[in-house]
């Protein structure tokens, strides 16, 4: 049989039986569209979470602190130390010290961290308002970014956050004596510092500013944290497990992505689970159509074979319109799911717009998902398809001519 006819025969069923073939395509759109509503959604939680993950340089970066053992300090020459490891093509140090900061009048406790460009990349540290400190920022000494909680700190709303970049506020520094008791020395700073950006860090009281101007009004001499920028993937857990030897405190952002994917497989997994429920019933309904067909088509198959049709022929013939409805089933299915996950996903972002939150993105469909489920549709409608095909093509053809 030319393929031309094949085609022609198994897309007779939408002129013979429209409402029939449309249900069944509808039935298994159903189940389809199950399973792509409920994976999209695995897939957009999973990008909700690890979007707030920084790629790149922060997947081969490592956090280096100190664990208070061993007499193990993070000093400028552990920086210098670890720069000549030749698997280590950088190590940017954060210095912390407490410090007052004082917005129109009202005061409260906060950390300031003195970074550099290169640690603030390695850390994966980004902005939701306002900008992060680049290369050309190495000598800013006007400027600060600070965290979320600071705003709550003054009682400014999440919604005003935006409006309160530019604005300027004060800092004191609280530096320990050094003359062996628990004084503590304020440290004034004589000028006010411009909000350039605000952190995504929730829950800290962080202000952060470049290390040259932290450096200016009080020595440095230990740091709380160095991230080191190692060289390729492959050198990571060595330069990790050597850290860890020397008594570091090590952690891998990287793991913790990977430890996240894991998990979020595993949601995959289930949710895929019970979408694939609602597709068996489909497929059950599907073969049930089919053999129903097969019945009703029992004399057609007789003359067919009597003009010298092979059983081949009638068993392609069984399959073919069984792929068809499957593709078209899975089609439709990935229509509805999409459009119900985008739908969703306005409307949620809707919502977020008018209460002043954040928008997000809680149904995503990748690509290659898609076409894993309009080629698996195709394969649940040719192994529905295939028992009715084989005893279509058994069938003695006198005995289906004379079939009623």
């Amino acid at each position: 049989m030319r393929v031309q006819d094949l085609a022609q025969l198994s897309t007779r069923m939408f002129k013979n039986n429209p409402l029939r073939t449309w249900l069944t395509i509808l039935g298994m759109g159903v189940g389809t569209g199950a399973v792509v509503v409920l994976v999209g959604l695995g897939f957009g939680l999973q990008q909700i979470i690890l979007e707030q993950i920084v790629f790149g340089e922060t997947l081969l970066s490592l956090g280096v602190s100190s664990t208070g053992s061993q007499g193990i300090r993070l000093t400028p020459d552990t920086v210098l130390e670890f720069e000549k490891d030749e698997a280590v093509l950088d190590a940017a140090p954060l210095a912390r010290f407490p410090a007052l900061i004082t917005y129109k009048g009202l005061t409260g406790n906060v950390f300031v961290q003195g970074v550099e460009p290169p640690y603030l990349r390695y850390a994966g540290v980004t902005a939701q308002a306002g900008t992060v400190f680049t290369e050309e920022d190495a000598a800013d000494t006007q400027s600060i970014m600070i965290s979320p909680a600071i705003l709550k700190l003054f009682g400014i709303p999440d919604e005003e956050m935006n409006n309160f970049i530019g604005k300027t506020v004060s800092l004191r520094l609280l530096v320990p004596a050094n003359d062996g008791t628990d004084t503590v020395n304020e440290i004034p700073i004589n000028k006010e510092y411009v909000v350039r950006g605000i952190t995504k860090e929730q829950g800290v009281l962080n202000v952060m500013m470049m290390i040259p101007e932290l450096r200016s009004y009080v020595s440095i001499e230990e740091y709380e944290r160095i991230q080191v920028r190692v060289d390729s993937n492959s050198n990571l857990p060595i330069v990790e497990n050597k850290l860890i030897e020397e008594g570091y405190r090590v952690t891998a952002l990287s793991k913790t992505v990977e430890q996240a994917s894991k998990i979020f497989q595993g949601i995959q997994i289930v949710l895929a689970t019970f979408g694939g429920i609602a597709l068996i019933v489909s497929a059950i309904g599907m073969f049930n159509t089919m053999t129903v067909t097969l019945l009703e088509r029992t004399k057609e198959i007789g003359i067919m074979r009597t003009l010298g049709a092979s059983p081949n022929d009638v068993k392609y013939l069984f399959v073919s319109e069984s792929i068809v409805v499957g593709f078209l089933g899975g089609i439709s299915g990935i229509l509805m799911g999409v459009i119900i996950g985008v739908t969703t996903n306005l409307f949620l972002n809707f919502i977020a717009g008018q209460f002043g939150g954040q928008a997000v993105k809680l149904f995503s469909f990748p690509l290659n998902f898609l076409l894993f489920i309009t080629i698996f549709s195709a394969a649940v409608g040719y192994l529905t398809g295939i028992f009715p095909a084989r005893r279509a093509s058994a069938l003695n053809p006198l005995d289906a001519i004379r079939y009623e």
